[in-house]
């Protein structure tokens, strides 16, 4: 298996973060649209470790959650990509795709453009059977995405790392087989 250094679609390029993509990443953190369904808004602190993390497992694996860049403007606007969540989830082991885009970029396409190519490599490079996604039960643009790519409704959970209190406890899972998306793209 051959690890790309980066994944390109029509309009995007999905590659390694930059030292530039962590102060417009920085500005999602504490953009309260862009954090709507998160439990908070991240410091900068937060976000510049949380970017590092990314950047380290993709340096370690070769994949996860890619920074997003518009091929015409060179320009970050987010991540899209694959990651290994926390054991503690109801249905871990698991791979899931995720994304977070600059509120700017949303209503074009681009997060379903994005996890395509990043499902793609999934199946065919990393051979993996499934893939999951999962979000708040009401962060239905989310959701939409993974109508979008395909995936299908599998149930709900209650998030073990959000306050039971919380409108964002309640969860929705989604999922997609390798056979599936094979068909799906065929």
């Amino acid at each position: 298996m051959t690890i790309p250094s980066a994944l390109k679609t029509e309009r995007l390029l999905l590659r390694q973060w930059q030292e530039g993509d962590f102060p417009k990443f920085v500005e999602m953190g504490k953009d309260a649209d862009v954090m709507r369904y998160f439990p908070a808004k991240l410091t900068e602190k937060e976000s510049n470790a949380m970017a590092l993390k990314i950047q380290s497992l993709i340096h370690e694996r070769g994949w996860g959650f890619w920074a997003v860049e518009l091929l015409e403007q060179e320009s970050f606007i987010g991540f899209v990509g694959l990651h290994v969540p926390k054991s503690n989830l109801p249905f871990s082991p698991c791979v899931e795709i995720g994304w977070r885009l600059a509120a700017k970029h949303w209503g074009k396409g681009y997060a379903t453009e994005a996890a395509n190519a990043a499902l793609k490599f999934a199946f065919s490079e990393l051979d993996i059977v499934q893939v999951v996604s999962f979000t708040s039960i009401i962060n239905t643009p989310s959701q939409q995405v993974m109508r979008n790519l395909g995936m299908c409704h599998a149930g709900n959970f209650t998030h073990p790392d959000v306050s039971k209190d919380s409108p964002l406890a309640e969860h929705v899972l989604f999922k997609i087989s390798q056979d599936e998306w094979s068909r799906l793209n065929a």
